[in-house]
């Protein structure tokens, strides 16, 4: 099952619970279900249920155990086009050794904004947040990088900051990052991390392990140009650029992915046919892909298929990695 709603999102609200629930599906026969946003509960400073878990198709999905985790969040979309731009960047000598990090995310418009400015409710702290979707840029608050220390856990050595705006598009967003690196100068004056290093990790990235979650672009895109887009992330590379300074430099790259008919649709049906595929061989973990690209259990299985309620509409999400393909049919909620 795939929670596409948005509204249920409480981990620790029991099934019969008056405003409805997530473990409702589990009590109604569901064996597993994915949720396509971050858990949030109501009870502040409890620990998270230990059969809840956060996966990321391509990140930390290997982590995922059949007899333990009933409860799946897909996280979000702004995080998981962050955690394909860093972790390339991580899984390089070269470019491991961070100082410090900084997200901005341009992000198109969601269900939590008013048509037209509404009266603020009572106890509110971030006016914005009443004010109309249609014809305003605005500050927001994002979780992007809080999340991404759930899935990548070197991520808390960083210091990592987030910071977003919402503009009036229905679809796309854009992540600028910067990264400033730790590295030695080369004996003849010249940095080992520069322009085309950068380019060249994420074009071997896309090329090899993380082919069809990053794609490398050197193209000048607009956000129109992303939508249907199903990379989880597309870097763009004309717009990767390097500054030195004594010991580090800060690099920025700024990449588009397709927040609802592509990106982290795409990423949820790859996640939602993971779990489904240990649902049928039992409580073996997949093991984490690697540079030189170690094959993954379960090839060759017949295809997974999976009901997603919620949002999405009608839209059809195909996933197919090797010989295993999964179709997700989506019914509306």
């Amino acid at each position: 099952m795939v929670e596409c709603t948005g509204t249920f999102r409480d981990p620790h609200a029991e099934p019969d619970a008056a405003w409805g629930a997530l473990r409702g599906h589990l009590a109604a026969g569901a064996r597993a279900l994915v949720q396509s946003s971050p858990f949030k509960s109501r009870k502040k400073g409890v620990p998270l249920p230990d059969d809840r878990g956060l996966f990321m198709h391509g990140i930390n999905d290997f982590e995922f155990e059949r007899t333990k985790h009933k409860l799946v969040s897909a996280a979000a979309r702004t995080t998981t086009a962050l955690a394909h731009m860093m972790r390339p960047l991580l899984d390089r000598d070269l470019t491991r050794n961070m100082i410090t990090a900084g997200m901005s995310t341009v992000h198109s418009a969601t269900n939590s904004q008013p048509v037209l400015d509404a009266v603020p409710k009572a106890g509110a702290t971030d006016l914005r947040k009443g004010r109309g979707a249609l014809d305003a840029i605005m500050f927001t608050s994002t979780n992007a990088a809080a999340a991404l220390e759930q899935v990548m856990p070197e991520i808390a050595a960083i210091g990592f900051m987030a910071d977003s705006l919402r503009i009036p598009t229905q679809s796309v967003s854009l992540v600028i990052l910067n990264v400033t690196f730790q590295s030695e100068a080369l004996s003849d004056g010249t940095v080992s991390v520069e322009r085309d290093v950068i380019n060249t990790i994420y074009r071997d990235a896309a090329e090899g392990t993380t082919r069809g979650r990053l794609k490398f672009s050197e193209e000048q895109n607009v956000s129109t140009d992303m939508l249907g887009e199903n990379a989880a992330v597309a870097i763009e590379g004309v717009e990767t650029h390097t500054r030195t300074g004594f010991m580090n430099l800060n690099v920025p790259a700024k990449p588009g992915k397709d927040d609802e008919m592509g990106s982290y649709a795409y990423c949820l049906g790859e996640l939602t046919v993971h779990v489904a595929r240990h649902l049928q061989k039992g409580s073996r973990r997949l093991r984490r892909p690697t540079a030189s690209g170690v094959d993954v259990a379960g090839q060759g299985e017949q295809p997974a298929q999976a009901v997603v309620h919620g949002r999405f509409g009608q839209r059809r999400v195909r996933a197919s990695r090797q010989l295993l393909q999964a179709q997700v049919r989506v019914a509306q909620a």
